[in-house]
């Protein structure tokens, strides 16, 4: 027996129309789920390339082509009218006073997101000029809820008391680059530390890299800035 073709759907999670679901009119021939994340780069003094301190991760993009044909259909309608649900997402929901997230699904695979940005094409007209061929390429973007993404477990960050050992090649300069975004704020591993001569560190010591404070961030743009 022949399994059931799946069809893709999208369905809208809030607003006025809560719960609706649309489907394709045909499968995507294919999708792609992009990952990336952010970093900044910071210049030091004799490195041929900057420091990369990483900030934070993007959200996942979906991206498809939707193709939608009334001619072979039979109804030979204007493809508009078929299109209109999906791009009818991008409107601000009244009651949201933003467009509403929705549900990606075929099959197994479900993306929660909100829909960044369509183009349509069309590629066909009857002999009056209305559309009856059209494709949609769709993107999504990745919709995370804050509470959702503040229960998850804290990764290893500047927030927390960190130890790393002093390399042969490396600075203090460079360790407070790395660790806290700027070389200027060598001076709070210095003082965590009992470092009198942060050029006299030998390589192999451990040091205590503390969490940075907001007013240990103010202490160190006053200083700068007196400097």
């Amino acid at each position: 027996m022949a399994q059931e073709l799946a069809k893709a759907t999208v369905t809208l999670l809030d607003g006025r129309e809560s719960g609706r679901e649309i489907t394709v009119l045909f499968n995507p021939a294919e999708y792609s789920v992009e990952y990336s994340a952010s970093f900044q780069e910071t210049a030091a003094p004799g490195l041929s390339n900057p420091i990369l301190q990483f900030v934070n991760g993007n959200a996942q993009v979906l991206s498809m082509d939707l193709f939608f044909d009334t001619w072979t259909s039979g109804s030979r309608a204007n493809v508009i009218d078929a299109t209109r649900p999906l791009t009818d997402l991008l409107s601000i929901d009244g009651t949201l006073h933003a467009p509403p997230r929705v549900r990606f699904q075929w099959g197994v695979f479900q993306f929660v997101a909100v829909v960044e940005r369509i183009s349509q094409r069309f590629t066909m007209f009857r002999s009056d000029g209305t559309p009856v061929r059209a494709t949609l390429t769709v993107t999504f973007k990745q919709y995370r809820a804050l509470a959702e993404q503040l229960e998850e477990p804290r990764r290893n960050s500047a927030d927390k008391t960190k130890r790393r050992v002093m390399e042969s090649h490396d600075s203090i300069w460079l360790m407070a680059a790395r660790e806290y975004g700027e070389p200027r704020f060598w001076r709070v591993i210095a003082r965590a530390n009992d470092v009198d001569d942060p050029r006299r560190i030998e390589p192999g010591q451990v040091l205590v890299l503390p969490p940075l404070s907001a007013d240990q961030r103010r202490e160190v743009d006053d200083a700068a800035g007196t400097a």
